[in-house]
């Protein structure tokens, strides 16, 4: 599928945010995703999920968070990851996203952001890479907190891609939550077919 690509710079809240668009002829669905905690929007499975995205005629706005346009590696606080997000959406609810229906994700903390502004944003739809389940043990010995209650919080239905060797674990399946192991670790670059097949197959399915 052809698709035209451009950059937008967007205000928000907490800096100018980064918008890598392409878009494609009668769009069904606009994907907006984010990037992990310390890469960016080319990481291998969200160039593999975008390419599976425009397959099935839905346009793709990846997200630079601000901290990483500024460069900075280190992520901001969650609330202000959330916050930036939620007017990066906005924006192009009124703009590109105009009148489409709104699926968002990213990869593993991009995930998480996604997850937790879902209803705010009003998706339908939220793509979980490497959703980083329950963080490593703590200098203490203590447990982490997992992080399951944000998948749960998610209303509309949700597709989780994870390494069958991700060592933030695997989360299990629900009546909302579909979830897909593919070869690999929490990078998910050991089979980039296999993340894309499962992506298309979800999104002909909700669409």
């Amino acid at each position: 599928m052809n698709a035209t690509s451009s950059t937008l710079s967007l205000e928000t809240p907490h800096g100018e945010a980064k918008v890598h668009l392409h878009a494609v002829a009668q769009p069904r669905a606009m994907l907006v995703l984010g990037h992990g905690a310390g890469g960016g929007v080319a990481a291998p499975d969200l160039v593999a999920a975008t390419k599976a995205a425009l397959a099935e005629r839905v346009s793709v706005a990846l997200v630079e968070q601000p901290y990483r346009v500024s460069g900075r590696r280190s992520p901001a606080p969650a609330r202000q990851l959330d916050a930036a997000w939620t007017a990066v959406v906005e924006q192009l609810r009124v703009g590109e996203l105009s009148g489409l229906p709104l699926l968002v994700g990213g990869r593993s903390a991009g995930a998480r952001v996604a997850c937790r502004t879902a209803e705010a944003t009003g998706a339908v739809g939220v793509l979980c890479l490497a959703f980083p389940l329950q963080p490593p043990a703590r200098r203490t010995g203590a447990a982490s907190p997992s992080r399951l209650p944000e998948l749960e919080a998610v209303t509309a239905p949700l597709l989780v891609v994870q390494g069958a060797r991700d060592r933030f674990g695997i989360p299990t399946a629900s009546a909302r939550r579909r979830v897909a192991q593919v070869a690999g670790d929490h990078g998910l670059k050991t089979d980039l077919d296999a993340v894309a097949a499962a992506v298309r197959e979800w999104l002909a399915d909700i669409l």
